[in-house]
């Protein structure tokens, strides 16, 4: 007899669209409670105000659970599922994302220690919950797949937000190989990389971490501008090294930021110089004050707006920061450009 006969085969990935999953998705979207009307339903502050109407409306959201230990390449492999599915929302980490989009939430990587992050990622603040729930409730998602690196986690996340336990389970062996998982780890390992499924520009400006080839990243948001295509799931994807890694940190500095703001509207007619700069950091990215000096003779009200704009654009483009407003104020009116 051949020793291949005894040898075990290789690996047997399963295709990214689960035949078992599909199957589920069609009897949720065939469910009266996702296809009737909401004419005369309560508002949605109605709704908040009351545990039974809130917890009524969330029951019919279906939740697919997707299941991985912590650095084997789960959040990729989840984007992919879920894209190919159909599956509009996922919860990670502590936020609400849709289509590359934060609808809602902090991520649990921009927390100061471990334990901090596995509490935000776990919704045990009242606060955090509250306001999760509260962005499901306005959005009515038909289906929402949740990651977590264990099941006793998915049961902790959908108890917190008053959620349906998983119709479906979904573990990272399913959609992947051995070796995949593998490079995966190293990369967590040696490098304290993690992924987030959003794009660059959509992570807040206070992150605590830094992206991983950020000129990539800029490389392929002018391709795409360009009219070029994406690699299939890069746009949706950010890879960040958190601060309660051991590796360090990224940081922006105020001097940094004025002087490509200096550059960006170096050539914008009727600019003079920045007199005064300050950034403050919020919640949800960043608000520049600005003092300028404007030349005489031009439009002072085009040329402010049109500072706001390339300030904005530039400084998203190049750092990944989010610009929530850019505040410009007219100081001095100059006859000439200094030299």
């Amino acid at each position: 007899m051949s020793d291949s006969v005894n040898r075990p085969g290789p690996e047997v990935k399963r295709p990214t669209l689960i035949p078992e999953l599909r199957a589920t998705l069609k009897q949720i979207n065939l469910t009266p409670e996702s296809s009737r009307s909401r004419t005369n339903e309560p508002t949605i502050d109605v709704i908040l105000q009351s545990e039974a109407l809130t917890r009524e409306i969330l029951s019919q959201v279906a939740i697919i659970a997707f299941v991985g230990q912590s650095g084997t390449g789960k959040s990729t492999r989840a984007i992919a599922v879920a894209r190919q599915n159909n599956i509009e929302y996922l919860i990670d980490d502590g936020l609400l994302i849709n289509g590359g989009r934060i609808v809602a939430g902090t991520s649990a990587k921009k927390a100061p220690s471990k334990m901090e992050s596995v509490r935000q990622a776990l919704f045990v603040d009242p606060t955090r919950s509250q306001v999760m729930r509260r962005a499901i409730v306005e959005n009515r998602p038909t289906a929402i797949m949740i990651l977590g690196t264990s099941d006793s986690m998915l049961e902790k996340i959908t108890t917190n937000l008053w959620l349906n336990k998983p119709s479906m389970l979904i573990r990272i062996e399913d959609v992947s190989t051995e070796e995949e998982r593998r490079h995966a780890r190293s990369t967590r390992m040696n490098e304290g990389m993690h992924t987030i499924p959003v794009p660059t520009m959509e992570i807040k400006h206070e992150f605590s971490g830094y992206f991983s080839d950020p000129l990539d990243k800029i490389r392929s948001r002018l391709n795409l501008e360009e009219g070029g295509v994406a690699l299939d799931g890069e746009n949706e994807r950010t890879m960040i090294r958190p601060t309660f890694s051991s590796l360090g940190s990224y940081s922006i500095s105020d001097e940094a930021l004025l002087d490509l703001i200096k550059i960006t509207l170096s050539d914008l007619p009727g600019y003079g110089d920045v007199l005064e700069f300050k950034s403050e950091k919020r919640t949800i990215g960043v608000v520049f004050t600005l003092d300028l000096s404007l030349l005489y003779g031009y439009d002072a009200q085009k040329v402010l707006h049109d500072a706001q704009q390339k300030i904005g654009n530039a400084v998203e483009k190049l750092t990944a920061i989010t610009v929530v407003s850019v505040n410009i104020r007219a100081g001095r009116l100059v006859h000439g450009k200094a030299e």
